[in-house]
């Protein structure tokens, strides 16, 4: 029988993410805002799958409530905001959207990055004011200028290739071996980038490593008359030591995205101890917030849950073993979480031996908490195998995906 999943979309998720979801099938409830941690827990109760964005915040004492999750998407890039070990620990996959707003980022930290040089922001405010400071101090071209890109993943690489277009020299940092782009050249140490960068700009994720990663030590390391870019996370930056840096005139400005606390809504008053001084452009987290970003998005993990829903595919997943086993025509499916202990795959088998089933291809992915098995077995022996599946004491989430809910999922936006 063809299952109809519910799927609830948060925070203003664009809007094709729910025709795309609706033309599958499934039934989509989509809601402009973030619900409060209460009505959210009341929520959850009525929707197999949950979309967010960066604002909502999915922690363990709330996934242990909301258990019968299939899965939970981030439209965005980050996943900090939700608990992924507890999650993917009650067999709950979470996707995200690595690569659709990489060029709406980089884009915006190359006008930042020429902003900046020209002060602009400063004399936008001055001329809107009735100022008229006409005058070459201060304002210097890009080209010839050295970029140092800490963190040379989708981003930083997007930037590197446009900073190069534009006449910059580019260095980078990251922590994994990188091959580089054009004539980049990657930098052995941070303080090495740090200290030969006219602008340095962070395109890190958000982890016990990054954070807190620029601080008094390190802007002391950057060269007088420099600028910072931060368009990454808000924890990678203390926004005190930059206070001091911009103030004692060591850096020359700079153009934060992110921060430590951020408000809730468009409704709250934001508030920064970098408000009020001189080249300094704040922008309220909209790097990745273009109409082209937003759509690609909602598409991208549009497209996840699909896979995810009709095939049990978890290859863009970021907390579980990826599978991905093609289809076979006419075969039900049945998908399986477990905890990874010794035995577990000898118990399956028994009882494939049990059911008397055929099995006409299965895949099995593991790490250190669970293993993750689809199998497609002939459809007389589906149901009661995926019954006596989901009985083991160590199966943590079983489903059978019939043969009638994988249709369209080979020609998914076709």
């Amino acid at each position: 029988m063809k299952k109809s999943y519910r799927i609830l979309l948060l925070e203003n998720i664009h809007p094709v993410a729910q025709e795309q979801l609706q033309l599958q099938g499934f039934q989509v409830d989509r809601r402009l805002d973030s619900p409060a941690s209460e009505e959210l827990r009341g929520l959850l109760r009525g929707y197999d799958l949950l979309g967010i964005r960066s604002k909502t915040e999915i922690r363990a004492p709330l996934l242990e409530e909301a258990r019968h999750l299939l899965g939970i998407g981030c439209f965005c890039i980050g996943t900090n905001q939700v608990d992924l070990t507890p999650a993917k620990e009650l067999g709950i996959p979470v996707f995200n959207a690595p690569y659709s707003n990489t060029r709406s980022v980089a884009e915006l930290v190359i006008a930042e990055l020429v902003a900046l040089s020209r002060q602009l922001g400063d004399r936008n405010l001055q001329a809107h004011q009735g100022g008229w400071l006409k005058s070459a101090d201060g304002a210097r071209e890009v080209r010839g200028k050295t970029l140092g890109i800490v963190g040379y993943g989708h981003i930083g690489t997007q930037v590197s290739i446009l900073a190069e277009a534009m006449g910059l020299k580019v260095i980078y940092f990251d922590i994994v071996k990188k091959l580089p782009l054009g004539n980049a050249a990657p930098c052995a140490h941070l303080q090495d980038l740090l200290s030969r960068s006219d602008f340095v700009t962070l395109h890190v994720p958000e982890t016990p490593q990054t954070k807190d990663m620029m601080s008094e030590r390190e802007f002391r390391k950057m060269k007088k008359g420099s600028f910072l870019l931060n368009l990454s996370r808000g924890t990678v930056v203390v926004i005190g030591d930059l206070v001091r840096a911009l103030k004692e005139k060591h850096l020359a400005g700079c153009a934060i995205d992110v921060f430590p606390v951020e408000p809730s809504s468009n409704k709250e008053k934001f508030v920064s101890p970098l408000q009020g001084l001189p080249n300094v452009i704040l922008t309220p987290h909209v790097g990745g917030s273009t109409e082209e970003a937003q759509s690609a998005i909602g598409l991208e993990v549009a497209e996840s849950f699909t896979r995810f829903l009709k095939t049990g595919s978890t290859s863009a997943s970021v907390n579980f073993p990826h599978v991905d086993l093609p289809l076979t025509p006419n075969a039900d499916r049945i998908v399986n979480v477990h905890r990874n202990e010794p035995g577990v795959l000898g118990e399956i088998n028994s009882l494939v031996s049990k059911n008397g089933a055929n099995i006409l291809a299965q895949q099995l992915s593991t790490d250190s908490k669970v293993g993750y098995l689809i199998m497609e077995v002939e459809r007389a022996e589906a149901e009661a195998l995926s019954t006596d599946i989901g009985k083991l004491s160590r199966s943590i989430r079983t489903r059978l995906i019939s043969h009638l809910d994988q249709q369209s999922a080979a020609t998914w936006a076709t």
